[in-house]
């Protein structure tokens, strides 16, 4: 019995001894080091716009008849009262018509006598479409050109964002055809009514550019860049240092080479790749992450232990 005692307790020590090997906790491998660094941290978001005449007039002739002239081109700027557009009503136009079939003389003679109407532009801006070409005949309906006075850029802004912006206030904006090209406008106009648009409530704003650019077309789709909240000079750390759990957030910070301890800290604003640190960590202390492999060793720890 002695024998058999003696055996069995050195199995148990054994066993006791590889259990020891087996859990012990595994020594953490740190993947990156940082510490609290001031940054100036921007909070913005997005909106999509489009670029659209402020206001937009389409050139109809007073009556039916015959377009006999354009004088203009997509592109083309205009003064108000510039003749830009020769019509012929379809009285004139049948009977100059008739007198050509007369002869050249006969034709001649009656466009001195009876002379085209002039259709002149009804304000300053230029030309954003050539829907007719002479020789067409339209009616009083069908729009010859149509015009803008200016381009500008109008956007949707959800009513939980409106309060970030103000007439005046200058925003950062790109046009999806030209991603690379950025360029600023100026908050010209907040509308006073909401419509709802896929079930949310939204106002239109109005951008005037500062400096239009040159590829600029009425109908391009834009986004705006706008700046929610800013701080200057903000103690932060990279948000991958950062731990959420059970609406907690914590960094893990290294005390030694081998020994690692978990701080809740309260945060401020976020850029998206900075958050501030507003308490919970000091300016001398250095946080870390982990290697992958570390943490699944962590992991695999940790399940053990649950099902032992």
């Amino acid at each position: 019995m002695k024998k058999v005692f003696i055996i069995i307790l050195g199995v148990l020590i054994a066993a006791g001894i590889a259990c020891f090997f087996i859990f012990k906790s595994p020594k953490p491998q740190i993947d990156k080091e940082a510490q609290l660094k001031q940054r100036n941290l921007n909070v913005e978001f997005r909106a999509t716009g489009s670029v659209s005449p402020r206001n937009r007039l389409e050139i109809k002739p007073p009556f039916a008849g015959r377009i006999e002239e354009i004088l203009v081109q997509e592109g083309s700027f205009v003064k108000k009262g510039q003749i830009i557009v020769w019509m012929s009503s379809s009285e004139r136009a049948a009977m100059t018509d008739a007198a050509r079939a007369m002869g050249e003389e006969e034709f001649k003679r009656w466009q001195n006598i009876y002379k085209p109407t002039p259709i002149v532009a009804p304000m300053d801006g230029f030309i954003i479409l050539r829907s007719n070409e002479p020789g067409q005949t339209i009616t009083s309906a069908d729009a010859i050109l149509v015009m803008a006075d200016d381009l500008i850029i109008e956007s949707n802004v959800d009513e939980t964002d409106l309060r970030y912006i103000k007439i005046g206030n200058r925003l950062k904006m790109y046009l999806d055809a030209y991603p690379d090209d950025t360029f600023e406008g100026i908050v010209e106009h907040i509308a006073y009514e909401s419509t709802v648009v896929s079930n949310v409530t939204v106002y239109m704003i109005k951008i005037r550019p500062v400096k239009k650019p040159e590829v600029f077309r009425a109908g391009m789709t834009a986004t705006i860049t706008v700046t929610a909240e800013s701080k200057d000079n903000a103690w932060s750390i990279p948000n991958n240092f950062i731990t959420d759990q059970r609406n907690k957030r914590s960094v893990l910070v290294k005390k030694d080479k081998s020994v690692l301890e978990t701080k809740e800290i309260k945060t401020g604003i976020t850029d998206g790749r900075f958050t501030e640190v507003v308490s919970g960590l000091s300016q001398d202390e250095t946080i870390v992450t982990l290697t992958a492999k570390s943490k699944e060793k962590a992991k695999s720890f940790m399940s053990m232990g649950r099902a032992r």
